[in-house]
């Protein structure tokens, strides 16, 4: 099994970020500093440390939390600012699968299976994450249709996307937005690209996960023919 694998199963990070701090070089191998991404290892018969702690594997956790406004996303700040994990009081160390910005509320997944959270956040897996946006205006026929068939953002190109309008109310709309790609606060450039900036943002559901009645701040563990669509298990 290679290290990084090996190191993401134990929840230390995904394999990415396993990756750096094996080139940082606080891996060691019995006894052996290493500093190559790869390297093999036998869990059973090599002693793994990480930062001076030896591993071993961890129990999988899975939560699904309703992140507020004006939490972050990220698992460090040098500000004092309050984190999703901060929401979390469990002495397991969790990992946030993907962001949300400061100031969209909504649907976060949290874990320590690192492999998980490495095929969840590739370009290449298929689940789409949708959104309640509140916007100015009223979306015209065109402005709808260019939302579905992408738009050309700084260097990229968004990919096909769903939206539909729910409510309209004097200068304001509601929309429902389902979009397949994760890149940052691109529902909100996609909405401004069509002319209708967004004024509220909320993602509702993550594939076939969906917030229910989880309240902003509360959260739950997933349950296990949740983790198994997640996984693609049948």
């Amino acid at each position: 099994m290679r290290i990084q694998k090996y190191m993401a199963q134990c929840g230390i990070a995904s394999r990415r970020k396993s990756e750096q701090l094996i080139q940082k070089g606080v891996v060691q191998v019995n006894g052996v500093t290493i500093y190559e991404p790869g390297f093999p290892v036998d869990p059973e018969k090599d002693q793994i440390i990480v930062s001076g702690k030896r591993l071993s594997e961890a129990i999988k956790i899975y939560i699904m939390v309703n992140k507020p406004k004006g939490v972050l996303s990220t698992s460090e700040d040098t500000h004092g600012r309050q984190r999703v994990l901060d929401l979390v009081p469990i002495k397991e160390r969790l990992y946030t699968v993907g962001r949300l910005d400061m100031d969209t509320e909504g649907l976060l997944l949290l874990t320590n299976d690192g492999d998980l959270t490495f095929a969840l956040t590739h370009p290449s897996h298929e689940f789409g994450k949708t959104y309640l946006g509140l916007v100015k205006g009223r979306p015209d026929k065109n402005s709808l249709e260019s939302f579905r068939d992408g738009i050309e953002i700084e260097d990229y190109r968004t990919a096909p996307a769903t939206i539909k309008i729910l409510k309209i109310d004097h200068d304001t709309s509601l929309l429902e937005m389902r979009i397949h790609e994760g890149r940052k606060r691109q529902i909100r450039k996609m909405c401004a690209a069509i002319g209708h900036p967004i004024i509220d943002l909320k993602r509702v559901a993550m594939g076939d996960l969906s917030l229910g009645n989880l309240k902003p701040g509360e959260w739950r563990y997933l349950n296990h023919d949740e983790i198994t669509y997640l996984k693609g298990e049948k």
